[in-house]
């Protein structure tokens, strides 16, 4: 089992490389997880970087433990670029706002959407937990509002969050999400469905993304084996 991040040096003593994939966890279950905490332990250690690259790809997970990482990245003395390698949900969209730079190939998502949590009670903890969630689903307004500027007005992210809201790379660059919008690249698996399960208008191009990647990378090797029984055959042909 691996960390849902990685921090590395990079070739550039100057540079830094975070990678965010998976499911952010709040509790260490195991030596391989890890929290905030250990993520700023982490993140220390790197030293005097001035620029780092972080990576993305998750479907979100705990909330406060998302907030944290988005804002010890703030408070960075580094240059922070946030990649969207292919889906960033939930708060893990928070984190990835926090950045000082957002690069989203076309093909790459964020979601957004208020926090949840599952409740048991009577109607006046149930009104108590719906109060606690609107208060923490301010901590994500303020990080979107202070990324976006002029482009998004509160009222317009509370909608978005309201909506739990799928939107593409051009979508969030028009709404001020996204800085930069690059070419496609190969969406990289790392969610599974069940992790889908909680959230209610997944995109149907993101169900099945393991077996999809499964038949490319079967189709690939085809073509890579027809090359080089070609090249064979050539070479023989050419021996004769």
């Amino acid at each position: 089992m691996k960390k849902f991040w990685e921090v590395k040096q990079s070739a550039n003593p100057k540079e830094a490389e975070i990678s965010i994939y998976g499911e952010i966890v709040s509790f260490k279950w195991d030596d391989e997880d890890t929290t905030a905490a250990s993520f700023q332990k982490d993140l220390k250690a790197l030293g005097d970087v001035e620029t780092i690259n972080l990576h993305v790809n998750s479907p979100g997970g705990s909330v406060f433990e998302g907030i944290a990482i988005g804002n010890m990245l703030k408070q960075h003395k580094a240059k922070v670029i946030a990649y969207v390698d292919a889906l960033a949900a939930s708060i893990a969209s928070v984190i990835v706002a926090s950045a000082d730079k957002v690069i989203m190939p076309e093909n790459s998502m964020l979601m957004i959407h208020n926090p949840w949590q599952y409740a048991i009670g009577n109607a006046k903890e149930l009104r108590k937990t719906a109060d606690d969630l609107d208060k923490i689903a301010e901590s994500s307004v303020i990080t979107y509002l202070s990324k976006a500027g002029d482009k998004l007005t509160e009222e317009k992210i509370k909608e978005i969050m309201d909506e739990e809201t799928w939107m593409s790379a051009d979508e969030a660059l028009a709404l001020g999400l996204c800085d930069e919008v690059v070419v496609s690249n190969r969406m990289a698996a790392s969610v599974s469905e069940s992790l889908f399960e909680s959230y209610q208008h997944v995109p149907k191009s993101l169900m099945n993304l393991d077996e999809k990647l499964l038949v490319e990378e079967k189709r690939q090797k085809m073509i890579e084996e027809a090359r080089q029984n070609s090249a064979l055959i050539g070479a023989i042909i050419g021996g004769l």
